[in-house]
């Protein structure tokens, strides 16, 4: 005579977890009664308690403890939430879909929620941020891949490529949030841009080239850096003027 309720934030029920639940009611009886409204047909809606009413099922039990209570539709919403909250059930994914539900179907504020739920407005503002976020990572969070901290780190990217590129870095390694901050902060830093070089040091480096030329008797490119850094190019055209250039460089070739 119980339904589940469509409008159930949590989503995602661990099978193993629901086995070991079921297993205790089998030996201990429900402790904690589910909470359910009535609908037509003398059949009750669940408020709160699927998870128990699911390993009443798994337990082969025909009857479980119920309170019936008469609720509007946002009241049984929050009473839902409230409880999955209280209990830590949802995942951040799951959390943030109930927050919005509450938002857009019910036009609470995010005030109101967090007055609701018991928690702070930024808070709930922080969840409901996540989704935002590509649905690739979102599925990440709801897997339990990804905690809510790497994925308010991510947040600071603004290409969804290196959201992504980075997201994968975080669980093929195993990084901390901590890290995956630093990671982001430095993927952000604006890359430094080196001053250019001064005349006079274009002068002297095009002396310098013209000097190399005339030595080794091939086109010679000094790529010069404003941390005196770089290096130099030699051209050739064949493997006799290539050994040619080397016996040069070593001090003992013939120029022509």
């Amino acid at each position: 005579d119980i339904e589940p309720n469509r409008a159930q934030p949590r989503k995602r029920f661990d099978e193993e977890a629901l086995a070991a639940l079921a297993a205790s009611i089998e030996e201990h009886g429900l402790i904690q009664p589910l909470i359910v409204e009535p609908i037509e047909g003398e059949r009750y809606r669940i408020i709160a308690g699927e998870r128990r009413w699911r390993a009443c099922r798994m337990a082969g039990k025909e009857t479980a403890s119920a309170i019936v209570r008469t609720v509007t539709e946002q009241q049984n919403m929050e009473l839902a939430l409230i409880e999955n909250l209280q209990r830590e059930d949802l995942n951040p994914i799951e959390e943030a879909r109930g927050y919005r539900t509450l938002a857009d179907v019910h036009n609470m504020t995010q005030e109101e929620i967090a007055k609701s739920v018991g928690k702070s407005r930024p808070e709930i503002s922080n969840r409901m941020r996540l989704l935002s976020l590509p649905e690739q990572i979102i599925d990440f969070i709801s897997a339990g891949d990804l905690s809510a901290g790497h994925a308010r780190a991510l947040m600071g990217l603004e290409k969804t490529d290196d959201m992504l590129a980075l997201a994968n870095r975080v669980i093929t390694e195993e990084l901390s949030v901590r890290q995956t901050e630093a990671l982001v902060a430095r993927m952000k830093a604006p890359s430094r841009k080196s001053a250019p070089l001064s005349d006079d040091v274009r002068r002297a480096l095009r002396e310098m080239e013209k000097e190399a030329s005339e030595h080794v008797g091939n086109k010679v490119t000094v790529r010069h850096t404003p941390k005196n850094r770089g290096k130099v190019e030699i051209e050739y055209y064949s493997v006799a003027e290539l050994e040619k250039i080397i016996d040069v460089l070593k001090g003992g070739g013939d120029r022509g």
